[in-house]
């Protein structure tokens, strides 16, 4: 092909994700080939390019056409499904590609298979991108946020484009290069435990206001607005407010009361929490969130469970002698203040998962940075971003968000409304696990002294695990059953 009909770069994967970034890269001036295996999928892309601006972008039939399409050195993001599949495009393309190109994958795949990936095609000379991309099919026609890991010399062949195709926010496009390796759709995995920990935190706010303030869905759509006008605004809090404010077409009521109360998951959720307890590092918003989405599954178990209980003597509704005297002002207030503390803690969880790993792996993650690029685009986004961002860097080395002096103010101004909202809400028998499970970590973390002693001291004494002393160096046994038969005989007497 004459070198001035080549595209700069290519895509294949042309489900709607695919479609809609292939379509933002053209409409940003960089012409793009694309290629899907089905080829209904070609002609649909192409054609919606024709009818969102003449875009610059072509199609293509078979994977040879594609690659050879294409500017040296050849770069060609393929957005297909995670595991084989992505193996599978990758043979069909790296058989046309010569040393030098580069391949990005952008889907919500595994970090260890991008760096299997990455040693396997090193072998050909082909250099990869293991690049998570947030924000949806929104995101991804409108400008997404970007976390590409793997090749440095891959991104910096393709840094104009991602910078211009990312959505942009006031200090700068919503990518960066994330480190080597498999990091890049690491980070894109803790990003969605801490969207399902944000998402289980707004939804527990709703069952609140709901159930114990009895609430309607006008005024929750009212609230929701408002809270989106200050601290908490963000994407999932908009989106909220907008969720309630929908009739339902075919019926009464609201959409949102017709909707079957069982959560589907995808997958990167549990694999954050594994990763947590194989790093050791307490994530327990993001578990719990976690938890919620496997209890709503039991939908009949839980509506079995809510008969059997019912007959045993159980009121349906625990909650209705509290409702009654709620001042439903500051129930509100509460509210507002408990899910913004909540959200410190998940984040908090994320960001030293995020440390955990990047310290095994040697990536040397910028934090703020990664807050940064998470403002815009993405599911996650908000203005308390710009916050955390700001927390690192003020310390790039801050053992967690709870004790950087400007967070540490907010907990502390707000945790006697998560306290009372947190009580409120087991008082009247509606489960807050998100928020319980931040309240607990926010007050273990601030302890300086924790029941572990005694923990430690039946470890030794069942198993001689020894423990240590706060007086004294070193390890310590104890033979505790013999010495208490000898001194406590008489105690109980």
């Amino acid at each position: 092909m004459d070198a001035s009909t080549l595209s700069r770069i290519g895509l294949a994967g042309l489900a709607v994700m695919g479609q809609n970034l292939a379509l933002n890269i053209a409409e940003k001036g960089f012409p793009i080939s694309v290629y899907n295996r089905t080829t209904s999928k070609v002609d649909e892309t192409v054609d919606r390019a024709q009818r969102e601006g003449s875009l610059p972008l072509t199609g293509q039939y078979n994977p040879r056409d594609f690659v050879l399409s294409l500017q040296r050195p050849r770069s060609v993001i393929i957005l297909v499904k995670a595991g084989a599949p992505v193996d599978q495009t990758i043979a069909a393309l790296s058989d046309h590609m010569e040393p030098g190109d580069t391949i990005i994958d952008g889907g919500n795949e595994w970090y260890e298979n991008t760096e299997r990936r990455i040693q396997q095609i090193s072998e050909k000379g082909i250099l990869y991108l293991g690049m998570g991309v947030s924000g949806g099919e929104e995101g991804a026609r409108n400008g997404p946020s970007l976390m590409p890991g793997g090749s440095f010399e891959a991104y910096s062949n393709i840094q104009d484009i991602l910078t211009k195709v990312a959505a942009q926010v006031e200090d700068g496009p919503c990518v960066t290069y994330i480190g080597e390796g498999g990091s890049g759709n690491f980070v894109k995995m803790v990003h969605n435990g801490i969207e399902y920990g944000d998402m289980q935190l707004i939804s527990e706010a709703y069952d609140v206001l709901k159930h114990v303030g009895g609430l309607s869905n006008s005024e929750l759509a009212d609230i929701f607005a408002e809270w989106n006008s200050g601290e908490l605004e963000s994407f999932l809090i908009e989106i909220t407010a907008d969720i309630f404010k929908v009739k339902d077409e075919g019926g009464d009521g609201y959409l949102v009361d017709k909707i079957l109360d069982k959560t589907g998951m995808k997958g990167t959720g549990k694999w954050t929490v594994q990763q947590a307890a194989e790093l050791s590092v307490a994530a327990p918003t993001i578990a719990a969130s976690l938890d919620c989405r496997y209890l709503s599954g039991l939908k009949e178990e839980r509506e079995n469970a809510a008969a059997v209980l019912k007959e045993a003597g159980l009121s349906e509704d625990v909650g209705g002698f509290v409702r009654s005297g709620i001042d439903k002002k500051r129930l509100i207030d509460d509210v507002r203040q408990a899910l913004y503390a909540s959200k410190i803690c998940s984040y908090a969880q994320g960001m030293n998962l995020l440390r955990a790993k990047s310290d095994e792996k040697g990536w040397n993650l910028n934090f703020g940075e990664l807050a940064r690029i998470w403002k815009g685009g993405c599911i996650i986004r908000a203005v308390f971003l710009d916050r955390i961002k700001k927390a690192y860097q003020r310390n790039p080395n801050l053992a967690s968000l709870i004790v950087d002096p400007e967070f540490a103010k907010e907990m502390v101004q707000r945790q006697g409304a998560w306290r009372r909202v947190v009580g409120l809400a087991i008082s009247a028998g509606i489960s807050t696990p998100g928020m319980c499970a931040s309240l607990a970590y926010f007050d273990t973390y601030r302890r300086a002294r924790l029941p572990a002693n005694l923990v430690q001291a039946q470890r030794d004494l069942f198993g001689a695990h020894t423990y240590e002393r706060l007086d004294r160096p070193g390890a310590f046994h104890t033979e505790w059953t013999k010495l208490a038969r000898q001194s406590g005989a008489g105690v109980l007497n």
